[in-house]
């Protein structure tokens, strides 16, 4: 099937504007020694508690990686590890207090680089977009490759 040029105008906006925010996210999360992943991971967990086995598979990353990860959050008093209540063999990562208040100060950040691109538009136009983007982004499009292209390894 041949992509329209809608469809070419829509892909190009979501990827010009992933950019723009990524380098946003990414400059934030520098500023207080996080990783875009350990800025997603806190992100996650502001209102989740989910399996690390979970947020692995949600990210895209395999068990040692995201061991390592949370790990080193842990280490900054970030994240801590639990047991899930449904299922006690199940580690949960948890966000600590600690992380929580890094989470809204790194969030008031965000909202701020951001202003100046969200003020563009009215409370409606807002409302609108964010109404438009929901379908985009739930549920999240798989971390995973796609099985015909191997994945090419650089470290």
């Amino acid at each position: 099937m041949a992509p329209d040029d809608s469809t070419d105008d829509l892909i190009d906006g979501m990827v010009r504007s992933a950019f723009q925010v990524m380098g946003v996210l990414t400059r934030i999360g520098a500023e207080h020694d996080l990783s875009l992943t350990q800025l997603r991971v806190l992100g996650i967990l502001r209102d989740r508690q989910p399996r690390m086995s979970d947020l692995s598979a949600f990210l895209g990353l395999d068990k040692s990686t995201m061991s390592g990860l949370i790990a080193r959050a842990e280490r900054r008093g970030l994240l801590t590890r639990g047991t899930s209540p449904e299922d006690k063999r199940a580690v949960v990562v948890l966000i600590t207090d600690a992380g929580r208040e890094l989470t809204q100060r790194m969030d008031d950040d965000i909202r701020e680089a951001l202003a100046p691109a969200t003020g563009r538009l009215g409370p409606e136009q807002r409302e609108q977009l964010a109404r438009l983007l929901e379908p985009l982004i739930s549920p999240p499009l798989q971390a995973t490759p796609r099985p015909d292209r191997p994945v090419r390894r650089t470290h």
